[in-house]
């Protein structure tokens, strides 16, 4: 019997690029700076020079699909981390959003077979999210962690 396990150590040759929304900066930013730390922490270049590591920002967590396939189907990367956070109001704009974001996200994993960390943070309060925006916990250590583990769990499908 094979069973095959990522590893958080096997970091030399991974190359992540990591799709951030703008909209909720205030969470989002947060989030990216907890998973830059973990990154770093397992032997990632976070440096500005990295080859390792890129980030692409988009106006909102609607477009994060759409950049996330660009940069996953270039073949550059072995993972794509997303990282947004929407927050619900008092219309229906935010099922909507949610929705689109995930089914969006999903269906670039499938289409590429590059493993993408669904970081979208989608609460019912702004407290909600800047608690698991670091208030609290930083889920953005917990994407870039899962994201270390796709990476090498797929190296050794391969």
């Amino acid at each position: 019997m094979a069973v095959f396990e990522g590893r958080f150590t096997d970091t030399a040759n991974l190359r992540i690029a990591v799709v951030v929304a703008r909209f909720n900066d205030l969470v989002t930013g947060k989030l990216l700076s907890g998973c830059l730390d973990c990154l770093l922490r397992h032997g990632i270049d976070t440096s500005p020079t990295s080859s390792q590591l890129d980030v692409a920002w988009v106006p909102g967590s609607f477009e994060i699909p759409l950049v996330a396939q660009r940069l996953a189907a270039s073949g550059r990367y072995q993972v794509v981390i997303t990282l947004g956070a929407v927050i619900r109001g008092d219309t229906p704009h935010f099922d909507v959003v949610v929705a689109e974001v995930g089914k969006g996200v999903s269906a670039v994993a499938r289409d590429t077979g590059i493993p993408v960390i669904f970081g979208v943070l989608t609460t019912d309060t702004l407290q909600q999210a800047l608690e698991r925006a670091g208030i609290k916990s930083n889920l953005g250590w917990s994407y870039a962690m899962q994201a270390l583990e796709m990476g090498s769990l797929m190296k050794s499908l391969e």
